[in-house]
C-alpha cells in the first residue's frame, strides 16, 4: 500500500463523514417521532395489567437478545492448560462487556483473526500441497480446499528410519483459526513448552523438527463446543427482535431507546458472528506436537515471555508508574483494534495465546493491504453503530437537554471511529500525526467516543423512568413467532 492509496482513503472517508453529518439531521428530522408525537407518558412502576407487555418484558427481550448476540457470538481463544473454569468464564465475561460497550472493536478483532486464518491456511497449502495445488489451480478458496497429498518418504528419510507420514489434507480456514487461537502446543521431552504460531509450526515442520500434525476439519469441529442448535437459537432470537421492531414501526408504535441500542449492538455483533462462523468455539485443549529427539531445542518462541512492558528499564514506558498503568489500560483496546498484540504475564505463565490476540502482525508488511482493510471495516462499523442510534433523533425526551445530548452523542459515535482510523493509519505508517495541546487526535477522539457511549447508556436508563403509553402495546401476530 502506497501513499497514493492512503491519500485516496483519507479523502473518501472525509467526504463520507461530511455527507453523514449533513444528511442525518435532515433525514431524521423528517421522520415521524418514535413516540407518535404524543406527550402522554406512563410511569414504568404503574403499568396497567391490561397492556400487552410490561417494562419487564421489554427488559427481558432486550437482555436475552444482547446475551444471544454477545455471549453466543464470542469465540475465545484456547485457555491455558492449568486454568480453572472461573478464570475462563470471567475472561469471557470481560470480552462480553467490551462487545456490549464497543461492538466495533469486536468487528476489527474478528476481521484480523479471519484474515490471519485465511493467510495461514493459504501458506500451508502453498508449502505442503504445492504439487497438487498446481494440478487443481492456485486460486481456489482455502475455505473450500480438500486437496489431499500423500507424503512420500525421501531417500534420506528412508535411510534414517523416519516414520512415514499419514495422509495430509490441505488446510481450510478452520485450520487457520485453530492454529492462531493456540491449537498446537509444542512438547519437549513429554512436557509442554509453548504454544506455536502458524509460522513457527510451519518452520519446524519444514526443518523436520516435528511431524506434520494431521488433524482434519471434522476433528477440529468435534473439539468445538459450538453447535447448530446454539447458533440457530441466537439467530431465531435476533430475527424475532428485528421483526417485532419493524412491525412496531409499520403500526406507528413507539420504540424505546433501549431497543434501539439493542438493535445497534445486535447488528454489529452479527458481522462478528459471520467472520467467526468457521472458528472453533470453546475448545478446551490444544493438539500436541512433539519435538523430535534429534531436533535442536528452540531458544525463544513467540508466547514464551510477557511483553506488555518494555524489557529496557530506561524506556519511558518503564520509567514511570503512570506509564505502566497507561499501558495496562490501553493494551486491550490496541489489541482489539489489531494494532499490536501484548502478552500478559498470566498468558505467558499459562502457555496460551493472549485473550485478545490470535492474529498475525500485518503492520510490519508495508505492501500489505490487510491493515487498511481492518481500519475501513472498523470505521464503517462505527458509522453504522452511530447511525442506528440516530433512529432516536425524534424521540420524546422530558427535557430539551436530553434531546440535544442524544443527538450530539449519536453524531459523536459516528465521527470518532473515522478520526481514530485516520490517526491510527498515520501512526502505524510513521507519518506526522496531528496533536491538540500535545495529545494525539486519535486519543482525543477515543475519549470523546467513551464519553458519548456512556452518555447514551445513561440516557437510555433515564428514559425508562416514564415511557409513552404506546410502548406497552404490541403487534399481536409477533407473539406467535418462537423466541426466548
Amino acid at each position: 500500500m502506497n501513499r497514493h492509496h492512503v491519500l485516496n482513503f483519507t479523502i473518501v472517508m472525509t467526504h463520507l463523514i461530511c455527507v453523514v453529518l449533513l444528511c442525518v439531521p435532515f433525514v431524521f428530522a423528517s421522520l415521524p417521532s418514535l413516540n407518535d408525537t404524543s406527550t402522554h407518558t406512563l410511569d414504568a412502576s404503574n403499568c396497567p395489567s391490561c397492556n400487552t407487555r410490561t417494562l419487564w418484558n421489554i427488559l427481558l427481550s432486550c437482555g436475552l437478545t444482547l446475551f444471544a448476540c454477545t455471549w453466543t457470538a464470542i469465540h475465545p481463544n484456547i485457555p491455558g492448560m492449568d486454568e480453572g473454569k472461573l478464570a475462563i468464564t470471567s475472561r469471557r465475561l470481560c470480552i462480553m462487556v467490551i462487545a456490549l460497550i464497543a461492538p466495533e472493536l469486536m468487528i476489527t478483532w474478528a476481521t484480523r483473526q479471519f484474515l490471519s486464518a485465511r493467510e495461514a491456511a493459504k501458506a500451508f497449502n502453498d508449502k505442503f500441497c504445492a504439487d497438487r495445488a498446481k494440478t487443481h489451480g492456485d486460486d481456489r478458496d482455502t475455505s473450500e480446499r480438500t486437496v489431499t497429498l500423500v507424503s512420500d518418504i525421501s531417500e534420506a528419510s528412508a535411510s534414517s528410519g523416519a516414520p512415514r507420514h499419514a495422509e495430509f489434507k490441505g488446510w481450510t480456514i478452520t485450520h487457520g483459526f485453530f492454529a492462531w487461537m493456540g491449537g498446537f502446543m509444542l512438547y519437549v521431552d513429554g512436557k509442554p513448552r509453548a504454544t506455536l504460531t502458524p509460522d513457527e509450526l510451519q518452520y519446524y515442520v519444514r526443518q523436520r523438527s516435528v511431524d506434520m500434525p494431521v488433524i482434519s476439519e471434522a476433528e477440529i469441529e468435534d473439539r468445538s463446543k459450538g453447535d447448530g442448535l446454539s447458533k440457530g437459537i441466537a439467530i431465531l432470537q435476533l430475527a424475532w427482535f428485528d421483526t417485532q421492531l419493524i412491525a412496531r414501526y409499520i403500526h406507528n408504535l413507539p420504540i424505546t431507546l433501549l431497543e434501539i441500542d439493542t438493535l445497534a449492538v445486535a447488528a454489529l455483533t452479527c458481522i462478528s458472528y459471520g467472520l467467526w462462523w468457521k472458528k472453533p468455539k470453546g475448545v478446551g485443549c490444544p493438539y500436541i506436537v512433539h519435538l523430535k529427539a534429534s531436533a535442536t531445542l528452540p531458544d525463544r518462541l513467540t508466547y514464551d515471555n510477557a511483553n506488555i512492558l518494555p524489557a529496557d528499564p530506561s524506556n519511558s514506558y518503564g520509567s514511570s508508574h503512570s506509564r505502566r498503568i497507561k499501558l495496562y489500560l490501553t493494551y486491550p483496546f490496541l489489541s482489539l483494534m489489531g494494532i499490536i498484540v501484548k502478552i500478559s504475564p498470566r498468558a505467558a505463565r499459562s502457555r496460551r495465546v493472549p485473550s485478545l490476540g490470535g492474529y498475525s502482525s500485518v503492520w510490519d508488511r508495508p505492501a500489505s493491504d490487510t491493515g487498511l482493510i481492518v481500519l475501513i471495516t472498523g470505521c464503517f462499523s462505527g458509522i453504522v453503530f452511530g447511525g442506528i442510534h440516530c433512529l432516536g433523533w425524534n424521540y420524546f425526551f422530558h427535557r430539551h437537554t436530553e434531546d440535544i445530548l442524544w443527538r450530539t452523542t449519536s453524531l459523536g459515535v459516528i465521527c470518532a471511529p473515522v478520526v481514530i482510523s485516520l490517526d491510527t493509519l498515520s501512526y502505524m505508517r510513521h507519518w506526522k500525526t496531528l496533536k491538540i495541546f500535545g495529545f494525539p487526535l486519535g486519543l482525543i477522539a477515543s475519549l470523546i467516543y467513551i464519553a458519548a457511549r456512556v452518555t447514551l447508556i445513561v440516557l437510555m436508563i433515564l428514559s425508562l423512568r416514564s415511557l409513552p403509553t404506546g410502548v406497552y402495546d404490541t403487534v399481536a401476530w409477533t407473539r406467535f413467532i418462537p423466541h426466548l
